[in-house]
């Protein structure tokens, strides 16, 4: 297996015009939107061996390689993102093969990793646009990478792949443009918004909200809301990491952050951890376009965007579509738990779309999907491969050129 992809580098897409302004599902427009995307290996000449990947929450478009710089960001490309989240599983002769297909990953809409979020300038203003940049749906972000494959000149993905909250919008993807996609993968995610998860996101939502510095959204300029968001990034953390792996990783000497607590003292290791990791995060994100993400996730609704009424109609499309799922879980994911996967199985099923559902155990919680590629890639690479359906039918598979 290739040690990787090596140095990579954003790329920006225009979106919309004064004359043809890009609408948000809200009913809110901008004049012109900018998505940052990064590509990785060769499109055929049939444009035929695409897979589109969707980030996570606090993800960027840069998925694999090392990335040195975007310009723009106002220091948030730090360290800690130069070499691309998914750089395990994307490259030559991994389980995304750059020798096979053409993988692309663009920044969220309303993110602030180069495409147009709360942090960028507001061109009537020269100012960032702060609380007035519209509010992102999960459709708007599912049609503005959509033209972003139009521009590629791909018509039909071979695949679409999401882990997390990118798991919901591949879902949207597939189900509001089920005709431009082959395969639907998505990893550690779910159909909807679960009350528990709701509880967490508005935790963090209140975090970040009631931080003296926030000022609605208008804090650029001054001090950020900091607190707010290491106080957000601690709540999701802990959902993300397996409380096992959080003790083990906490193992060191407890220290007293320098200017985070006034009153009370750090006490343990696990503390100590959990505030480092917020203090990391907040350099490199932006709190107004991590409320952007996590509205979007609370509103995420792939009924309504759809016009139906059932899961059974919603993945009526994918039947008609021909759509093949694969479907990973994580056995102690504290995330998107099991059950949530095993809900969408079964919609799956009721509406008679090809499925497989992956059960993976693993000690990590939901951010194995980050860390154990062993675990995952025989499973993508034997869909991708077509496998699956050469298994379960006579006829030979076209293989992607």
């Amino acid at each position: 297996m290739s040690k990787g992809l090596g140095a990579t580098a954003t790329q920006f897409f225009q979106l919309g015009s004064a004359a043809e302004p890009f609408v948000f599902a809200n009913g809110d427009s901008l004049p012109g939107i900018t998505l940052a995307y990064e590509a990785y290996g060769k499109l055929n000449a049939k444009k035929t061996n695409a897979i589109l990947l969707f980030h996570a929450l606090s993800g960027s478009q840069h998925a694999a390689g090392h990335t040195d710089d975007v310009p723009g960001l106002d220091g948030r490309w730090t360290e800690d993102v130069k070499l691309g989240w998914w750089d395990l599983f994307v490259g030559p002769g991994k389980a995304l093969d750059t020798n096979r297909y053409f993988v692309i990953c663009a920044n969220f809409l309303g993110g602030c990793y180069g495409s147009s979020g709360p942090a960028s300038i507001n061109p009537e203003t020269g100012k960032p646009y702060g609380k007035d940049f519209p509010t992102v749906l999960s459709s708007d972000v599912v049609r503005s990478q959509a033209a972003l494959l139009d521009h590629l000149g791909i018509q039909t993905l071979h695949a679409v792949i999401g882990s997390s909250v990118g798991g919901l919008l591949a879902i949207n993807f597939a189900t509001l443009f089920p005709e431009r996609v082959k395969i639907v993968m998505p990893v550690a995610t779910g159909l909807r918004t679960t009350v528990l998860t709701r509880l967490t996101l508005f935790e963090q939502v209140m975090a970040i909200e009631n931080d003296p510095h926030f000022h609605g959204g208008d804090y650029y300029g001054g001090p950020a809301p900091e607190y707010g968001l290491v106080l957000a990034r601690m709540i999701s953390h802990k959902t993300f990491v397996h409380l096992d792996a959080i003790e083990n990783r906490a193992r060191q000497t407890v220290t007293q952050p320098t200017g985070q607590l006034s009153w009370y003292k750090v006490g343990h290791s696990v503390e100590s951890y959990m505030l480092h990791q917020g203090k990391k995060f907040v350099k490199r994100f932006d709190a107004n376009a991590y409320l952007r993400i996590i509205n979007m996730w609370l509103r995420y609704d792939p009924l309504k965007d759809a016009g139906v009424d059932s899961y059974e109609a919603l993945f009526a499309r994918s039947r008609a579509a021909g759509h093949h799922y694969l479907i990973f879980s994580i056995d102690s994911d504290f995330c998107f738990y099991p059950e949530e996967q095993a809900e969408m199985v079964s919609a799956l099923e009721r509406a008679g779309v090809s499925s497989m559902h992956i059960t993976v155990h693993s000690d990590k919680g939901h951010d194995s999907f980050l860390l154990e590629p062993q675990l995952y890639t025989p499973h993508l690479v034997y869909t991708l491969e077509g496998r699956w359906q050469k298994s379960s039918l006579d006829e030979p598979v076209n293989e992607v050129e």
